[in-house]
């Protein structure tokens, strides 16, 4: 378990808590960065006399700790889970909400893997699920019921980039009784932090922007209610969905530079948006940060930048939609997102193959980028070229 640490309470910023929260020097050696404890198990001083409360991986490990206390404090919480996936996070999260018979409120641009998680696996389990658009607040309303136990929220959600009123969607939920999980895999910690706007659990892929770097897999879940971080707990070590000391190591590594990732990402993704609007081929772009986007004020309010993640329609539909994807070359052809080197994608067939023929289906002309770090002008000349 990773509570927010004594030293990080104060109000430092963001970024001195990302260098620093969970992170001290060694006591024993003075190294700088935390060293990664590559055990299994630890011994005792007797029988049930743990050193710093370790007993086996599994249950805690020195470094994981550290993760997950850097996790809590960047997202202003109490307490992190670290997991080994971002899909590990849900399942917890799931599983420690819901019982045969609740129900849950999903958006209906869902990810593809959440989706099919709660559509495939949990419906057979006897839980059911609502769709509903994140940025329209009466529908969310209209879509609880009695025996909704949860509200599920993404914004920006992927692909489709809607926008949800956090603060808004949590009084929803609280007043029927429901929780709201925001996965915030999108924003990251550096541009949205939902537990100061009343969620109630933010979860991230650290797979994503968190690590950086796409070079590890990882999830985890924040919160400051004790009793939820218990239930969480008993799942993480009991269903033993945890990231090794290495996946920590290289997850902390990458948190250390977020906001500076998160800031090229941001300036990037403005310059890519602003030149596909004026490309003919392009009958739609999808940016928090465009002032046409139906979702800008409400991102406005609630992140500090708009993020790098920008999606678009393209004339002549799915094979040009596929065309496209084809033909760039510095973005690389590759699902995930989030990472220092940029990507393109093709949603319907890649990420969100699963939603195909429900509710939650993707457009087949829609492609889906996250803006790297790279030089700016030039991810601008490879996207309007594969455009033609």
């Amino acid at each position: 378990m990773g509570e927010y640490p004594s030293n990080m309470s104060t109000p430092y910023g963001f970024a001195t808590r990302a260098i620093h929260a969970g992170q001290d020097p060694d006591p024993t050696t003075g190294a700088v960065n935390v060293p990664i404890y590559a055990t299994s198990t630890y011994a005792q001083d007797g029988v049930g006399g743990l050193r710093e409360g370790f007993e086996y991986s599994r249950t805690g490990n020195p470094t994981r700790r550290a993760l997950e206390t850097c996790l809590a404090s960047l997202e202003r919480g109490r307490f992190g889970r670290a997991f080994s996936s971002g899909m590990g996070a849900t399942d917890a999260a799931l599983r420690a909400f819901l019982k045969p018979g609740d129900h849950i409120v999903i958006p209906n641009d869902a990810y593809g893997g959440t989706f099919r998680l709660i559509d495939k696996v949990f419906s057979q389990w006897g839980v059911t699920h609502s769709p509903a658009p994140v940025s329209d607040v009466d529908a969310i309303r209209a879509a609880v019921r009695q025996e909704t136990k949860l509200v599920w929220i993404e914004t920006p959600t992927n692909p489709l980039l809607n926008i949800g009123d956090i603060a808004a969607i949590a009084e929803v939920a609280h007043g029927a009784g429901a929780k709201l999980v925001v996965d915030n895999t999108f924003a990251s910690p550096a541009l949205q932090t939902p537990l100061e706007l009343g969620a109630d659990v933010v979860l991230h892929s650290t797979t994503k922007y968190v690590g950086g770097h796409s070079d590890v897999v990882g999830g985890a879940l924040v919160t400051s209610d004790e009793e939820l971080d218990a239930a969480f707990g008993f799942l993480q070590n009991g269903a033993g969905a945890v990231p090794g000391p290495f996946d920590a190591y290289l997850t902390l590594r990458g948190i250390k530079t977020l906001e500076l990732r998160m800031e090229k990402h941001s300036d990037n993704a403005e310059l890519v948006a602003e030149a596909l609007t004026r490309h003919p081929r392009v009958k739609k772009v999808i940016y928090p940060g465009l002032e046409s986007h139906p979702g800008h004020a409400v991102a406005a309010k609630q992140m500090r930048r708009f993020g790098g993640m920008v999606s678009f329609l393209v004339e002549g539909g799915e094979e040009a939609a596929l065309e496209v994807c084809a033909r760039t070359k510095l973005f690389t052809l590759a699902e995930s997102l989030g990472g220092v080197e940029s990507l393109i994608e093709h949603p319907g067939r890649m990420t969100h193959a699963s939603t195909a023929g429900s509710m939650l289906e993707v457009p087949a002309d829609l492609v889906r980028v996250s803006v790297g770090i790279e030089s700016g002008d030039d991810l601008v000349a490879d996207l309007l070229e594969a455009l033609g």
